[in-house]
């Protein structure tokens, strides 16, 4: 969802400048967009790396932490 609204935002963002003349916030050349869509990427990719990452080993050391015993299992 956070992708599809900053795709519309993008597009308004640069209809806008078009429409009323403003120098839009971007790079002018092909290059130079592509590289903020290739930075965009890496950083979006990284932030699924490393939040998986943390989530797999927060979830392994729960299993290690505490097991409570119950008067049965003396």
């Amino acid at each position: 969802m956070k992708t599809v609204v900053g795709f519309v935002l993008g597009i308004l963002i640069g209809v806008t400048c078009r429409y009323f003349d403003i120098p839009a916030p971007t790079p002018p050349k092909l290059i130079g967009a592509l590289l903020v869509v290739s930075m965009t990427v890496g950083y979006m990719t990284a932030d699924k790396l490393l939040t998986a990452r943390s989530k797999e080993k927060s979830e392994a050391a729960v299993g290690r932490t505490y097991s409570a015993k119950t008067p049965d299992q003396r």
